[in-house]
């Protein structure tokens, strides 16, 4: 099953450069399409080949397609800021919406058999239940959201119309990195909770921002399931062995562990397993916050072949402490503003 190719779009990425490793770990050919605008050639395992180009690049993506006999793509590439697609729409609509339209018709046209796509927990918008299943209603309120649902929708219809089946996996919070040190979240400037707070426990920051303490929540903070990046990639693989056990069946996923902590919880962890107190900076909340979102994860465990193995927060944050402490190594020291 194994031996085929898979082209990684976004494999320069965060989460993109896991699912790399994984696949490589489990024995398939890999091709990375990035544009490296915020992706790194480094954070590219030396095993697979790296394309620098757009997907929107038709002629490229093709003739890489044809070059490498690419059986199955995998695609992480896209803007993923939200805050940032609220105030330039068009950018995730372009690099997110239409850019994937592009790199599904270059799939249809190369008779790419298989499609797995990184979607989002975004897409369910502010739910009225803290729990949200495949089912729940998908009214994204922001236009991040919004740019990976009219991606579904694309797949599903393409998938009617054509010899081609999916998985669109919807992520709840990816935290954490690689167990092997290999990758972990580099970009600088992210606002991922976990990757800001142990900035902070590495002198990167002064101090971390809570925005909101007032929800209706156990402590007041948000509530948020986190998954760890080596499970989700896992995840990946795994969905990638269904569809071509099952090529006539198309699958849309909640991808988390089923279970959330509160921001102060996860900053408990993090003073925890570094023994630094971090300077909690409380703030109002953001618009558009939901008090608590957590996964209803029970589809992905019935339908892949995968169960979480780093369900820990503890090791969650220990293996992104030990990202961090490797970046610093290689990197200058610099102070970030804080944000969570």
């Amino acid at each position: 099953m194994a031996d085929l190719t898979v082209l990684v779009t976004g494999g320069a990425g965060y989460i993109g450069s896991h699912a790399v490793l994984a696949l490589l770990d489990a024995g398939y050919r890999v091709v990375v399409v990035d544009n490296l605008v915020t992706g790194f050639a480094w954070a590219v395992d030396g095993r697979a080949t790296l394309v620098e180009a757009n997907i929107a690049d038709d002629t490229t993506v093709r003739a890489t397609i044809r070059a490498h006999a690419v059986k199955a793509i995998m695609h992480f590439a896209g803007s993923v800021v939200v805050p940032e697609s609220v105030n330039d729409p068009l950018k995730y609509y372009r690099n997110n919406t239409a850019a994937s339209r592009s790199l599904l018709e270059s799939a249809v046209a190369e008779g790419v058999p298989h499609f797995i796509f990184s979607s989002t927990a975004a897409t369910y918008g502010t739910p009225d239940t803290e729990t949200v299943s495949e089912t729940s209603p998908t009214v994204p309120i922001n236009p991040y959201g919004m740019s990976k649902l009219m991606t579904e929708a694309m797949l599903r219809d393409v998938a009617a119309a054509h010899p081609i089946n999916y998985a669109a996996l919807r992520y709840f919070n990816v935290a954490g990195a690689d167990p092997q040190g290999r990758s972990g979240q580099s970009t600088a400037g992210a606002t991922h909770l976990i990757k800001v707070a142990v900035e902070a426990a590495t002198g990167k920051r002064a101090s971390v921002a809570i925005f909101g303490t007032d929800f209706d929540t156990p402590d007041g903070t948000g509530v948020r399931d986190y998954i760890h990046v080596s499970d989700l990639a896992a995840a990946h693989v795994a969905a990638l062995a269904l569809l071509v056990a099952e090529p006539t069946k198309s699958h849309t996923l909640n991808a988390g562990y089923g279970r959330g902590f509160s921001v102060n919880e996860v900053l408990d962890a993090v003073d925890r397993v570094t023994n630094v107190q971090i300077v909690r900076k409380p703030q109002g909340r953001r618009a558009g916050d939901p008090a608590a979102l957590i996964s209803d994860n029970q589809a992905i465990l019935k339908t892949l072949d995968w169960a979480p193995a780093r369900d820990d927060l503890d090791l969650i944050v220990t293996d992104a402490l030990a990202w961090e402490r490797k970046l610093s190594d290689q990197r200058p020291e610099r102070k970030l503003s804080d944000q969570a």
